[in-house]
Formats: structure tokens, C-alpha cells, sequence
């Protein structure tokens, strides 16, 4: 799967129903999210996010900051609280759209839609911090691994990364399902027993794998988060290198 069956797909549940798409909630099917109630999940995120960034020593300055993967939106409005600048990327005009409908921010976030597998629209040392949580597992690991190089060359010197992937499969039913079971498989029982606008594909990637990615940083913490589910999700909090 390349990036453009990852374009189609999430065009195609930005389309259907983008506030559940971003927060896979079965209790919020059909239209179920309330838009403050969204975009309240979002700041019960970032902010004790950051706080953990600060604890941890890494004091990015609150200039600009990348929201890959933004989606409707969520994180990006609860980012301009503490940010100048937030710049939100995503590859689903549908999604973007509704992010539109929901900034509150007063005009500090700008919504890019990205149909690269890289970020060109960005020059090098553009961003003070990146931050992207449950994106990159939805995303084929060679892509996925791209991305994560390019979040390098955006942030400056001195800046830092937050990284929200799972880093393994549980070993439940599900957990093992997507760990071995063919694609095609995961993607029709999503559509037909499941009752998805389109298939979400689930990607592990390893700390070591993003350290390697990364050569330029040093994460901090792998925070364990989001427990109880299929998954062992990780928040990984990267500091880079001042310049010299």
C-alpha cells in the first residue's frame, strides 16, 4: 500500500464521519462526538504532554510548531494555546475541512494539505517542536520511516519531538490478528464486520527503529499510554541537538 491508497482512504473517513475517524470511540459512531467535547480530548492531551516535555528538561521555545497528521484538528487547537504558530499537515482534504470549521484558535493555525511522501513545504530548522500521536502506525513503515527523517530536518536546533506510536502488539485476539494476519484479511473484516468507511492499517515501530531515525536526538522518556487496548503505545519525547 503507498501513499496514495493512504490518501484515498482517509479522503474516504474524513468524507464519512472525521471526528470519529480521529477518535476511534465505538460510542461516538455516527456523529456521536460533540465539537467541544472533541476538541476538550485534545487539550487533556497536550497539555500534560508538554508539561512532561518540561519535567523531562527539554524547553522548546513556543514559536512555531508541525501537527503531522492533524486530522480534524484536535491537537492542533489545544497546540495554540501554547504556541505563536501552529501548522497543521495532513493528506485529507475532507479532514482539513473540518479542521477549518473547528479552529479557535484566532487565526494561528494554518492547515496544509500534504499529498508528499515528505515535507518540501517546509524549509530545514522551520519548527520549535513536532508532535504527532497515532499517525505514523497508520502509515506503510518505509513511509512512515520518511517522515520521521523529515520531522529531523524541520526542527531547529535545540527544539524536540513527540512521537505517539505503538511499539508492539499485545497479545491478544487482535493484537496477534493484525501481527499475522494478511492485509486484505484486516481490511475486509474492518469493512464488513466492523463497519469502517474505510480500513485502518496498524504499524509497530521501535524505539531503537526511531532512535536510528534520528541520530540527531535523544529521547528522553518512552512513556507508556493508552493502556488496556491491543497495542503497547509509547509517547516518545526527543530532544535535539543545540547547535555547536
Amino acid at each position: 500500500m503507498g501513499l496514495e491508497q493512504v490518501r484515498r482512504d482517509w479522503t474516504r473517513l474524513g468524507s464519512a464521519e472525521p471526528l470519529w475517524a480521529v477518535c476511534v470511540d465505538p460510542g461516538k459512531r455516527g456523529g456521536g462526538w460533540d465539537d467541544d467535547e472533541f476538541l476538550a480530548s485534545g487539550r487533556a492531551e497536550i497539555d500534560p504532554a508538554l508539561a512532561r516535555l518540561e519535567e523531562l528538561g527539554a524547553r522548546p521555545a513556543r514559536g512555531r510548531v508541525l501537527d503531522f497528521g492533524c486530522g480534524a484538528g484536535r491537537l492542533s487547537n489545544a497546540l495554540a494555546a501554547h504556541f505563536e504558530r501552529v501548522d497543521g499537515v495532513d493528506i485529507s482534504a475532507p479532514m482539513l475541512a473540518e479542521a477549518r470549521r473547528l479552529d479557535r484558535s484566532g487565526g494561528r493555525i494554518t492547515f496544509h494539505l500534504n499529498e508528499r511522501p515528505d515535507l518540501s513545504l517546509f524549509e530545514d530548522d522551520s519548527f520549535d517542536l513536532v508532535y504527532t500521536d497515532l499517525v505514523l502506525q497508520h502509515l506503510p513503515p518505509e513511509l512512515a520511516e520518511g517522515y520521521l527523517r523529515e520531522f529531523a530536518r524541520v526542527v531547529r536546533p535545540g527544539g524536540a519531538l513527540v512521537l505517539g506510536v505503538p511499539e508492539s502488539e499485545r497479545r491478544t485476539f487482535k493484537g496477534l490478528v493484525f501481527r499475522y494476519a494478511p492485509w486484505p484479511l484486516v481490511a475486509l473484516a474492518q469493512r464488513v464486520i466492523l463497519r469502517y468507511p474505510a480500513p485502518m492499517r496498524m504499524h509497530t515501530l521501535a524505539t531503537e527503529r526511531i532512535a536510528a531515525l534520528v541520530p540527531a536526538g535523544r529521547i528522553l522518556a518512552s512513556d507508556e499510554y493508552w493502556g488496556g487496548d491491543h497495542w503497547r503505545h509509547l509517547r516518545h519525547y526527543v530532544a535535539l541537538e543545540e547547535a555547536a
